[in-house]
């Protein structure tokens, strides 16, 4: 899968779509879900064209992978839900229903949040 700069994580980066940024430094860009599905709904999104969990996983540097995930840590602390806990997901590929061509991570919590597929 070629990386589609036309997509919408993309344009957020690029600043041409706005977002309820709630963190951002040199390797992410975190926003409010528009369509949570948890009360603490954050979608994290690394600052380079990386289609997918593998594309990112094989082609950014080291320094980059620690840096972004650093920063999916350091979110989820900022909101306060180291105590109870909370999920990461991200979907890759067709089957996993990945609807975005742009790797990202989900940060759900503030509640519990049940069994991980129905």
């Amino acid at each position: 899968m070629s990386y589609d700069k036309g997509n919408i994580f993309a344009k957020i980066l690029r600043g041409e779509i706005p977002c309820k940024k709630i963190h951002e430094d040199q390797y992410a860009l975190a926003f409010e879900d528009t369509a949570p599905a948890a009360p603490v709904h954050i979608l994290v999104i690394p600052k380079g064209e990386y289609t997918s969990f593998d594309d990112f996983a094989t082609n950014a540097t080291s320094e980059f992978l620690h840096g972004f995930f650093a920063s999916v840590r350091a979110i989820a602390a900022k909101l306060g839900l180291n105590e109870n806990g909370y999920r990461l997901i991200t979907n890759h590929g067709a089957d996993a229903s990945q609807s975005v061509p742009h790797f990202h991570v989900h940060i759900l919590g503030g509640r519990k949040l049940g069994a991980l597929l129905p």
